[in-house]
């Protein structure tokens, strides 16, 4: 029997919290999801791979079992002992010993692999086998599908569509302004096909917004920088600001220190489901010095630097 290492299935360390191998898990999942992937045998064995290493270490009982196993497994090959003597028997699950999974009915576990069990040899010597998958008659929902999209902040302010193909299917998406990353957009009846006659499942777009060149986002507020010269600094005057609508003059009072910090109201993202409540823009002015200064200019500079000079207390 060969040895499993979940944690390297998952991509998480060993000492990786609850939360950190369900996050590794549902993106994994996402990725290789069957309804995303019909007909590919790569993809479904892949899953099911990912399915039972989920299942084997979201279950504290089952996860220290196998951490006890693991560890004594990697001593075992460290000596020098070849994997096909390891005393499997001594971990092998008691007669009567059901494995922990985490599905809400059996049904569950038919609609994503089938009459065949999903879980390895390995899993199931060690952890005992599954309860029972006797098919219930009847019309059922389909099951529920998640995938990832990429936007840039601009298409998650304005809101954009989404050309997906879902299995064999290409669905247009309409994705509302406001999203964030983490927001999941349902699509209703978009997802996995439902059984005798029921509706399809829905499919929940997860999104991810791109960092921005010019404008980091925090909540509903948006941040930028702009260049500032000297002159405007000193005397005051204005300076132009991008936005993700369109460009604004901002005010800039005399005497402005570089570093400083100006709130433009209602400048920022619009709020989910509110997108006529906006966040807002702050903006940060970085002093620059002007490009190809003329001698005369640097004169005058001099003068001045000359006259405070003199005028400060010895």
């Amino acid at each position: 029997m060969d040895f499993k290492d979940y944690y390297e299935v998952l991509g998480v360390p060993p000492d990786a919290d609850a939360k950190a191998i369900k996050q590794a898990y549902r993106k994994l999942a996402r990725q290789h999801h069957p309804d995303v992937n019909p007909g590919n045998k790569e993809a479904e064995e892949k899953f099911k791979t990912i399915n039972e290493a989920y299942q084997a270490l979201s279950n504290s009982e089952q996860r220290k079992k196998y951490d006890e196993l693991r560890a004594q497994y990697q001593r075992w090959q460290q000596s020098g002992r070849q994997p096909q003597d390891f005393n499997w028997q001594s971990w092998a699950a008691q007669p009567g010993e059901n494995a922990n999974v985490r599905y809400a009915t059996p049904e569950d576990l038919e609609d994503l692999f089938g009459n065949e069990s999903p879980f390895s040899d390995f899993f199931t010597s060690i952890f005992g086998q599954t309860r029972g998958q006797a098919r219930s008659g009847g019309p059922r929902k389909g099951q529920d599908v998640e995938a990832e999209v990429d936007l840039t902040l601009e298409e998650a302010y304005r809101g954009t569509t989404r050309a997906l193909q879902i299995g064999d299917r290409r669905i247009e998406a309409r994705i509302p302004g406001g999203v964030r990353t983490g927001s999941r957009v349902r699509l209703a009846g978009q997802g996995g096909q439902g059984r005798d006659g029921a509706p399809a499942g829905d499919l929940y777009l997860v999104v991810r917004v791109l960092p921005h060149p010019n404008f980091e986002l925090e909540g509903d507020d948006l941040h930028t920088e702009v260049p500032l010269d000297i002159y405007t600094a000193v005397v005051g005057g204005e300076v132009r600001v991008p936005t993700l609508d369109r460009p604004v003059m901002l005010k800039i009072p005399p005497k402005t220190q570089g570093g400083r910090t100006f709130r433009l109201s209602g400048r920022g993202m619009p709020k989910l489901g509110n997108p006529k409540t906006r966040g807002d823009l702050y903006v940060r002015v970085k002093l620059v010095l002007p490009e190809n200064m003329t001698e005369e200019e640097l004169n005058t500079f001099r003068s001045l630097a000359a006259t405070r000079k003199s005028g400060q207390p010895a």
